[in-house]
């Protein structure tokens, strides 16, 4: 996703604008003194536009996905963060760091260096083209890009169905697939086991990409059959409360055909009543997977009763104030893989079907 690429551009000029580093380049280029402090600036100017593009994209509808015009501006600042972290392994290189810098591992795992490094000069000249590009593509945005967000039916739909698209795909991952998750895993079949019998609520936390859903979904997959009865929906920033109620009975009444029947009729208070009734004799296990809003949650959760029979309820999200609701030590924050992990995920991904 844009964010992640986004994210480790930012991390990469971070790590190169540290003191550790911004010292050794200092005795690298001591005789680039002022063209050093320039090229150090512009690096931070375009850390900073990244990290407010990055901020505005995990806070932006879905529903802006669907604009062809939108897209072909991200697939150019995406190219953009690519170069830029180019540049700064080129920087971190020159300045003496590639064996004391862990984002850039890649350096440190049998690829070659480069045969010819670009001279000081030429790399401070490229940065700053860089950061004149990003600046004529935020241009570009203004000029051009209509982010739409009318709440049409169609851009609707296509929200309602990306997600669910997305979803599928996260919950359809095989064990293999998955590096990195052990301990997260191992701490939320911890919390669906444990002893309480009040209705726990779970929280996974972390922006787009870091695989909130594939981990709820391994989960959910592994546990399912302890509970009575359970339901994953997918909410979004756009959804309908009455088709995630017939969601989640489709899934908690999927063996009873003529319950599924009588509720096809049903307005949504009916519904409701239909589902709080079922649940409160049941162990239930609920995911809601992409929750924005909390007011989104008080929606659903009307029908989620606590009834003492150990049910638990899963919401995933990027947005700390929806993790707040879960119950008090019950918020799992996901982070960006570590180097290792990283490199691990990447080669699995990569190299696995170049060689079957």
């Amino acid at each position: 996703m844009a964010e992640i690429v986004l994210f480790l551009a930012i991390k990469k000029i971070g790590i190169a604008l540290a003191k550790g580093v911004a010292d050794q380049a200092s005795v690298q280029f001591l005789k680039y003194g002022t063209q050093l402090l320039e090229l150090q600036s512009t690096m931070g100017r375009v850390a900073s536009e990244l990290r407010v593009i990055h901020d505005v994209l995990c806070q932006m509808d879905t529903r802006n996905r669907n604009n062809q015009v939108y897209e072909g501006w991200l697939e150019e600042v995406q190219k953009v963060a690519h170069v830029m972290e180019d540049m700064v392994d080129e920087y971190l290189y020159l300045a003496g760091q590639e064996h004391d810098i862990g984002c850039c591992f890649f350096l440190k795992k049998g690829v070659k260096k480069p045969r010819s490094l670009l001279s000081f000069n030429r790399l401070a000249f490229k940065v700053k083209e860089t950061e004149k590009h990003l600046t004529h593509l935020s241009e570009i945005k203004n000029r051009w890009v209509t982010l739409i967000n009318n709440g049409d039916t169609n851009s609707s739909n296509y929200i309602v169905k990306r997600s669910q698209d997305l979803a599928n795909i996260s919950r359809s991952l095989d064990e293999e697939d998955l590096v990195g998750v052990d301990e997260n895993r191992e701490k939320l079949e911890h919390w669906l086991a444990g002893d309480d019998l009040g209705c726990s609520v779970i929280a996974l936390l972390g922006m787009g990409g870091l695989g909130k859903t594939t981990l709820a979904a391994n989960v959910y997959n592994k546990v399912r059959e302890k509970f009575q009865c359970h339901a994953w929906v997918s909410i979004s920033q756009t959804y309908s409360r009455e088709d995630v109620l017939r969601n989640i009975i489709k899934d908690v009444f999927k063996d009873d055909v003529s319950v599924l029947s009588s509720t096809m009729a049903m307005d949504i208070v009916c519904l409701e009543e239909k589902l709080k009734k079922f649940l409160e004799k049941q162990k239930y296990l609920i995911i809601l997977d992409d929750v924005w809003t909390p007011e989104a949650f008080d929606d659903l959760s009307r029908v989620v009763t606590h009834n003492d029979k150990g049910s638990r309820l899963i919401i995933t999200t990027r947005e700390g104030h929806v993790a707040a609701l879960a119950s008090p030590g019950h918020i799992l924050t996901l982070a960006a893989l570590p180097e290792d992990k990283a490199w691990d995920l990447f080669c699995k991904k990569s190299l696995s079907k170049r060689y079957k």
